[in-house]
């Protein structure tokens, strides 16, 4: 993804669902994690109707508001890996 690459906001995991996404990032606190957020989104709906046009008259908004933020603090980062990565089994 290349805002986390514009934003030094390096991707540890990504698992793709059908209704969402996990994705585990690295994030200047600084910057604000909600930032980074509003960022993904809106150049991912931006890409992915550009590449798929019928999607603009299907759905009035590709992505919602809302979003789940948690830190890593109380896990080992491979702990949080290992969660991602099953999602796709479930």
């Amino acid at each position: 993804m290349d805002v986390c690459e514009e934003r030094d906001a390096p991707i540890e995991e990504l698992e793709v669902m059908p209704d969402h996404v996990h994705l585990l990032v690295t994030c200047d606190p600084q910057y604000g994690i909600h930032r980074l957020v509003k960022q993904i989104k809106g150049r991912s709906s931006r890409m992915l109707r550009e590449e798929f046009p019928h999607v603009k008259s299907r759905l009035p908004s590709l992505w919602t508001n809302s979003y789940f933020v948690a830190t890593v603090g109380g896990a080992t980062l491979a702990v949080v890996k290992r969660y991602i990565e099953a999602q796709k089994d479930v």
